[in-house]
């Protein structure tokens, strides 16, 4: 296996975060605020890990082609008798078949800039001027196929180096979402969040609420911000769960739903989890929510935040009001993490006893910082990405 560049960091400021929980400290500065760094994270842990791009309903709708981005490298997805995913270049001189966010509905995808033709199944259909060139061998010039998998209705991409196999990958995380049955769910609100603040410190947030009590008295009336357990368990993914206070019957204000619940879902318990890079779902007794993060710069990311329900829910108000406002008091936070971060005075902190799944967030990203590939392989594995626990990897 190729050996992949490390990121452009110090080693020995990596090197604290890779220490047994209890005495590691969190990533330096750099790993939030160089734009090289990002540049590395977007080549390295978005296109090479396996990336949601959304879900395939919504990807496929009114379309057979849709041009999207995974980290930095654009992707051609095409929607035939199964969706598939190409590398978004042309083999002729590399032009892009789609710009990114374009769609079309046709029975190939034609290059805008010579007329070379692809099938949706990514072979070469028709290349004007060429049959007379000795050389040319159409059947050896489809397009690059990028591994593409369906994942409880997302569409899951990998392409950069190859991850491991999506199945192994996810891991244990397919057992405990199984009982939500997420396909089935259906689309009820989406915003649109741009949050001044790296995505890392985004994730990082989302793995803990030792901040709870202070910044979100509406969730710590309904939840308990002590409840609740955390896994290490196979696949690349860190996160565990939250339990509801005895009158609470799911997150709202008042602890109230709609009276329509996800058959076989919990009934007590919250999922909180992160599938690494970019997915955050949080997994209800009457819905799901997920986070789906495209970091933009350094200190900016998009969130797209997205409530899926059962069929029978007319009006979502009482899941997205109440998470919404959640989601605000997140995002100010994280904004006033980004901003210390820029600070020249900020200093890699310890974690506290409560913050073991935030340890675990930084210590993947730190692994893959010195071997990105060798630390989800690991992580995929075992659930953590050290070659045993509390042993950081050679």
């Amino acid at each position: 296996m190729t050996e992949l560049p490390a990121a452009p960091l110090d080693p020995a400021g990596i090197e604290p975060a890779l220490r047994p929980f209890g005495s590691s400290r969190t990533l330096p500065a750099a790993a939030y605020t160089d734009p090289a760094v990002l540049a590395w994270e977007r080549r390295h842990l978005f296109a090479g890990a396996w990336t949601c791009l959304g879900r395939l309903d919504e990807l496929s709708e009114g379309c057979n082609q849709r041009a999207v981005t995974a980290g930095d490298v654009g992707v051609l997805l095409t929607f035939g008798p199964q969706p598939r995913a190409f590398a978004n270049v042309c083999r002729h001189r590399g032009h892009e078949l789609l710009g990114d966010g374009e769609t079309a509905d046709r029975a190939s995808a034609v290059c805008p800039y010579h007329g070379w033709a692809y099938r949706l199944d990514g072979s070469l259909a028709t290349a004007p001027h060429m049959a007379s060139v000795a050389s040319f061998d159409a059947a050896a010039l489809g397009l690059l196929e990028l591994p593409l998998a369906v994942w409880h209705g997302w569409l899951l991409v990998n392409a950069g180096t190859p991850a491991p196999p999506v199945a192994e990958y996810t891991g244990a995380l397919d057992g405990l979402l199984a009982p939500y049955r997420m396909e089935t769910l259906r689309l009820g609100a989406r915003h649109i969040y741009p949050v001044a603040a790296n995505w890392k410190a985004i994730v990082e947030n989302y793995q803990e609420c030792y901040h709870c009590p202070l910044i979100h008295p509406e969730l710590c009336r309904v939840s308990p911000p002590t409840s609740g357990d955390n896994w290490t368990l196979p696949g690349a993914w860190v996160g565990g769960s939250m339990d509801l206070r005895e009158h609470a019957e799911t997150m709202s204000f008042d602890g109230r739903g709609a009276g329509v619940w996800i058959d076989g879902a919990p009934r007590r318990t919250i999922l909180y989890v992160a599938l690494f890079p970019n997915l955050l779902i949080s997994a209800h007794p009457d819905y799901v929510m997920t986070h789906r993060l495209t970091p933009l710069a350094p200190g900016h990311t998009e969130i797209e935040c997205s409530w899926y329900f059962p069929d029978g829910i007319d009006d979502p108000a009482y899941a997205v009001d109440f998470w919404d406002l959640t989601n605000r008091q997140d995002w100010a936070a994280c904004e006033s993490v980004q901003r210390g971060l820029s600070s020249p005075h900020y200093v890699p902190g310890p974690l506290a006893d409560n913050e073991d799944a935030v340890y675990q967030w930084i210590a993947l990203v730190a692994a893959a910082y010195l071997d990105p590939a060798g630390a989800l392989r690991r992580t995929a594995a075992s659930g953590s990405p050290f070659v045993s626990a509390g042993s950081p990897a050679p």
